[in-house]
């Protein structure tokens, strides 16, 4: 019994460590070349194809980072992540400040997760919560930060991002709500696309919901003193 068990314990551990090989080489790869499909991406189709039909497709332009307004790199600094480029991919003292706040209300109220975390789980993982997910999404967003200086990461976010039903990207969301590319956002614009981050596909048909009103205004007065890299 007891050699079976450590026969099946190491098992469990050579798979492990394929996995993490696995991620590891995937990340080095999109150091140098732009993803053009994510976990997130892959669940976002399989979605829309079944809401709509097999035809469906998303929609998904990449943009080099200096294609992106300013704005929007501010904006979505403010609303995701204000100390973007002091910490090392985990903001400790974020986290500490959501799970207080989880405690007081006796639920999950508040997220701690950096741009980091949240491009790990967006290029690998699910949405699940599970403590098991979020352990391969610190170990992954460990190789990213590793691998990867401030400006990549912030430009694969922002073109890896859901920003709606099937658009995904800045570029693409630019022209879904404003008619113009990801260069062209004004202020307000950035403003209001930010704010969608956390749930997109609701926000994408409710533009006066209480909770997106509230964040707009939250990032309007944040964005000025963002610090984004350049």
């Amino acid at each position: 019994m007891g050699r079976w068990f450590w026969r099946g314990g190491l098992v469990v551990l050579i798979l492990v460590a394929y996995m993490q090989v696995g991620f590891f080489t995937a990340v080095l790869w999109w150091k140098y070349f732009n993803p053009s499909n994510t976990a997130f991406m892959a669940a976002g189709l399989d979605r829309l194809q079944e809401k709509k039909g097999p035809d469906a497709e998303l929609h998904h332009k990449w943009v080099g980072y200096d294609r992106i307004a300013i704005n929007l790199k501010r904006a979505v600094v403010a609303a995701e992540d204000n100390r973007f480029l002091e910490h090392d991919g985990f903001d400790w003292e974020g986290m500490q400040k959501a799970m207080e706040k989880d405690l007081k209300k006796g639920r999950i109220v508040a997220g701690g997760s950096t741009i980091s975390q949240q491009l790990a789980k967006n290029l690998f993982l699910s949405p699940s919560k599970n403590p098991l997910r979020k352990v391969q999404e610190a170990a992954i967003t460990v190789m990213i930060e590793q691998l990867w200086g401030k400006r990549r990461i912030l430009e694969v976010y922002m073109n890896v991002i859901e920003w709606g039903n099937g658009i995904y990207g800045a570029e693409a969301a630019a022209h879904r709500y404003f008619k113009t590319s990801a260069a062209g956002l004004g202020p307000g614009h950035a403003v209001l696309m930010a704010a969608m981050i956390p749930n997109p596909r609701y926000y994408e048909t409710h533009r006066m919901a209480r909770g997106l009103l509230y964040r707009q205004g939250i990032i309007a007065a944040r964005m000025w003193q963002a610090s984004v890299p350049r």
